[in-house]
């Protein structure tokens, strides 16, 4: 299955990196969300060394990326891209969401 979430190229090379560091090559990445943070919603990102919840995760693959997303945040997440920026104050991973009707000021938050 793809096209629910897109990994930009800079993301996919940052992820391989830190799963390479770990030695956890076979894993992949989850992506939620979860209630929180200012405008309601928060982002969440771990790293999945297993196959899932097999019975209910979404399990596709974007820019050589494993990615695992539960029923719940699927619904909030189709559509979105997770990159990676490195800027003056440091670097991270962000989510672009066209899903969110608001944003907090940090980017780690959102209302639907």
């Amino acid at each position: 299955m793809s096209g629910l979430i897109n990994v930009t190229p800079t993301a996919a090379t940052k992820i391989q990196a830190l799963l390479s560091e770990e030695d956890k090559k076979k894993a992949g990445l989850r992506v939620f969300v979860q209630g929180g943070g200012c405008s309601g919603f928060q982002y969440g990102l771990m790293i999945e060394e297993g196959e899932g919840d097999a019975e209910s995760d979404r399990v596709f693959e974007s820019n050589g990326v494993k990615l695992f997303i539960d029923p719940i945040s699927i619904r909030y997440l189709t559509g979105a891209e997770v990159d990676f920026v490195d800027n003056l104050t440091g670097g991270g991973f962000t989510i672009k969401n066209p899903n969110a009707k608001s944003t907090c000021g940090c980017g780690s938050s959102f209302g639907v």
